[in-house]
């Protein structure tokens, strides 16, 4: 990563500067520090107390190396949908049924798998950094780091709230306006994986907050873009269940659906800032056809026109 030092920034402390501005973690800098070509100031090695100047270049070796690839993780092409990239993060629309990561009884089909074929057959290399994750049948955006500043300032970002992402969901009954859940959801028993709405002094007990704004609705089903303000673990899924509305086909908190084969669930909005610049990016992943399918048999209107309001 190469930088050029502007006036704002002259004089300023070399290890502020990385700090404060770049935003270095304290374990990339001391990976830096031990690196002989790992902080360079116009070509030179520097030390973090050096003064810089305007116009200066200041080059630090971020980039990942052959030797921070997982050995484990195995090259296999499948077709993904790129919404968006650039030299810091790729965005993309994960199909329903596709794991984010490799886990047990997923060690090909995964997006790391997908996108680890797609750069290493562009002779570059990658490590897979998943900013955010989906549940396996839900699909949508997901937010991948390309190096691992970028990664180490998305997840700062995810921490503080400025991620944004709107769900379009559809919902068993009738509901309608706005409305908002609010609430503590823990795991159920040993499970690891179902989760249920608790008491706040229950172990385990997270805060759980969603907004929602029904698209339109018809006595059997509703349609809703969904906000976590939270990041729970099938925190949408719980939440529209402890109201009495199931999402549609989600066999683990409801019931299965013979119109859909998975939950109807989809990420079709994510805001973020860019790593580099702070700039605020936008991404639409459009809704696969299952999906829009339900939305046709409760309302004829146009789906996108409803989600371009908060689009």
């Amino acid at each position: 990563m190469d930088i050029v030092i502007s006036s704002e920034h002259n004089g300023t402390v070399l290890l502020g500067y990385l700090r404060g501005v770049v935003g270095i973690s304290r374990a990339m800098l001391v990976k830096l520090k031990k690196d002989e070509k790992g902080i360079l100031l116009n070509g030179r090695h520097v030390t973090v107390r050096a003064v810089l100047s305007e116009g200066d270049v200041l080059s630090l070796a971020t980039e990942d190396s052959l030797e921070d690839e997982n050995p484990y993780l195995e090259a296999v092409p499948h077709p993904i949908e790129i919404l968006d990239e650039d030299n810091e993060v790729v965005a993309l629309n994960k199909k329903a049924g596709m794991v984010t990561h490799t886990t047990h009884g997923h060690y090909g089909d995964s997006i790391a798998n997908a996108l680890y074929a797609k750069y290493k057959s562009e002779g570059r290399v990658f490590i897979f950094r998943a900013v955010n994750r989906l549940d396996r049948e839900t699909s949508g955006a997901v937010l991948v780091s390309k190096d691992k500043l970028s990664a180490y300032k998305l997840s700062g970002a995810l921490k503080c709230g400025e991620i944004e992402k709107k769900y379009v969901a559809v919902v068993c009954g009738r509901l309608e306006g706005d409305g908002e859940i609010t609430g503590y959801i823990c795991r159920c028993g040993d499970s690891i994986i179902t989760r249920r709405v608790c008491e706040g002094t229950e172990d385990g007990a997270s805060y759980a907050h969603t907004v929602y704004r029904s698209l339109f609705a018809s006595e059997r089903y509703s349609v809703v873009l969904a906000e976590p303000i939270t990041g729970r673990t099938h925190q949408l899924r719980v939440h529209f269940a402890s109201i009495g509305h199931p999402i549609v086909g989600d066999s683990l908190y409801g019931s299965g659906c013979v119109e859909i084969s998975r939950q109807a669930l989809h990420a079709a909005i994510m805001g973020f800032p860019l790593p580099g610049s702070g700039e605020r990016k936008r991404i639409y992943a459009p809704v696969p056809s299952d999906i829009r399918t339900l939305c046709d048999s409760i309302c004829y209107r146009t789906l996108e026109k409803d989600i371009g309001a908060d689009f």
